[in-house]
């Protein structure tokens, strides 16, 4: 009977165990008629589901009650859409809010400090001036949707005749503009322009907006009963079939498999996990962040498993926070064990766990650089410059610019460093100095006349 006593107390502790999450304070222009909404991991950071709206208390507060789970919880709160997401006292993006379940009540107060459409910076872009918007709407013949395309292109582009190694990235309204993400972006694009100024070699990035409402639908194979999916093999089909055969055509590519890698976190690792088992001669190298493999953990197992492939060349990264969800180490083990039997070596294999990893773009971007450059580590992404040799142009300590072995007057421009043309001038044999209208700072000289001769000088 005690017993009977004792199950009976733990259940009822256990149905009353739920974490009760209050908004205190908004911001005073926050719309009288607002519904506000609990974006997070439990719904697949749906900025507007009807299920998790918060509700009056009765006291002035919004409220939600999220009953008892496990694990840790992240989450945001908006007004209906990823353009209303709540900022910091600034208008600019923060964090995702967590919290852990105990097993025991709790109540969480939180303050609201500004909203992303009603914060007066949203129109401020971050990109680089070396990223564009490819296409507005990319036709995709095997979803028949239509979907904008984002294109990095590495500071040197236009002032050489390099060919490059090409990243293709999932969720690309993240990667390279705040004013376009839902949770902060990636800095993709300053981020290689840093490692460019470093030594880097270069990479083109292609980046591909998910497909809001259809996200879950495209970045699966296989459907999730509670979720969706299903629409994956026919997505990875467009970036393999149409998309890269597109950029090979019109921009200096390296078009061999091993030069080219699918790259994405969460869902966005799932899928390009799945294409390059899918496609596994036309790209070699997967960047796999914070993998959900949970959505449809046994269907990719089987299919790896039931493929006949050889990764032997593959080259793939994981990496994830130890704690973003119960099983994240278990199911990136498994998926990377069942890799390996299909060849892929553990030379090829590098996977990072961190105790501070969280599933958010902040991680992401912090993870990117090292991704990247250990995925290209060992190919040599060198060519052979045809770099015509007769002028000779170096600097001297005081940034005089000294010319010899011009056959006649030579028109020459200069460059910033992120390719942009800051002036053309003509010149002869002898010295000189950078126009007086250029600020201090690194520039490209690049002979008009003459493709490839480029030369970095500074101006003091």
């Amino acid at each position: 009977m005690k017993k009977l006593h004792f199950l009976f107390l733990l259940i009822n502790a256990l149905a009353f165990s739920q974490v009760t999450i209050n908004i205190t304070s908004f911001p005073a222009n926050t719309p009288s008629d607002a519904t506000i909404y609990f974006a997070s991991s439990l719904n697949s950071w749906s900025p507007n589901n009807s299920n998790y709206i918060l509700q009056s208390d009765g006291l002035g507060n919004k409220q939600i009650v999220i009953p008892e789970g496990t694990g840790t919880v992240s989450f945001k709160f908006t007004r209906g859409s990823w353009a209303t997401v709540e900022k910091d006292a600034n208008g600019n993006e923060i964090g995702n809010r967590t919290f852990t379940f105990t097993n025991q009540p709790q109540t969480i107060n939180l303050t609201v400090l500004s909203w992303a459409d009603l914060s007066g910076n949203t129109d401020t872009s971050t990109a680089a001036a070396n990223v564009q918007i490819l296409n507005t709407a990319f036709y995709m013949p095997q979803l028949d949707r239509n979907r904008r395309i984002w294109l990095y292109l590495p500071p040197d582009y236009n002032i050489t005749n390099k060919h490059y190694p090409v990243l293709y990235m999932q969720d690309g309204q993240n990667l390279f503009d705040a004013t376009t993400s839902f949770s902060g972006e990636w800095q993709v694009d300053e981020t290689l322009n840093n490692l460019f100024t470093q030594g880097d070699y270069g990479a083109i990035v292609i980046g591909i907006d998910n497909g809001g409402t259809e996200r879950l639908n495209e970045y699966s194979p296989w459907i999730n009963p509670s979720y969706g999916g299903g629409d994956g093999a026919n997505y990875v089909a467009f970036i393999a079939n149409t998309l890269k055969p597109y950029i090979d055509a019109n921009y200096r590519t390296k078009p061999e498999p091993e030069f080219n890698a699918l790259m994405g976190s969460s869902m966005g690792a799932l899928i390009s996990t799945y294409g390059a088992v899918a496609y596994p001669n036309v790209f070699k190298k997967v960047g796999s962040f914070s993998a959900a493999y949970w959505f449809s953990l046994s269907d990719l197992n089987n299919y790896i498993n039931a493929s006949n492939i050889s990764l032997t060349d593959q080259r793939m990264y994981f990496v994830a926070g130890q704690n973003e969800y119960s099983t994240i180490m278990t199911d990136i083990n498994g998926v990377k064990n069942n890799l390996q039997l299909k060849g892929l070596t553990t030379a090829n294999t590098l996977t990072k766990y961190d105790s501070f990893g969280t599933h958010s773009e902040s991680y992401w971007r912090g993870e990117f650089a090292a991704a990247y450059q250990w995925l290209f580590a060992n190919e040599n992404l060198a060519t052979t410059a045809i770099v015509k040799v007769k002028p000779t142009i170096f600097q001297t300590y005081t940034g005089k610019i000294v010319v010899n072995g011009l056959e006649k007057e030579t028109t020459f421009e200069v460059y910033s460093v992120l390719g942009q043309l800051q002036s053309t001038f003509k010149i002869n044999n002898g010295e000189f100095y950078l126009p007086d209208n250029l600020s201090s700072g690194l520039y490209i000289l690049k002979n008009k006349e003459n493709f490839v001769d480029v030369t970095k000088v500074l101006k003091k």
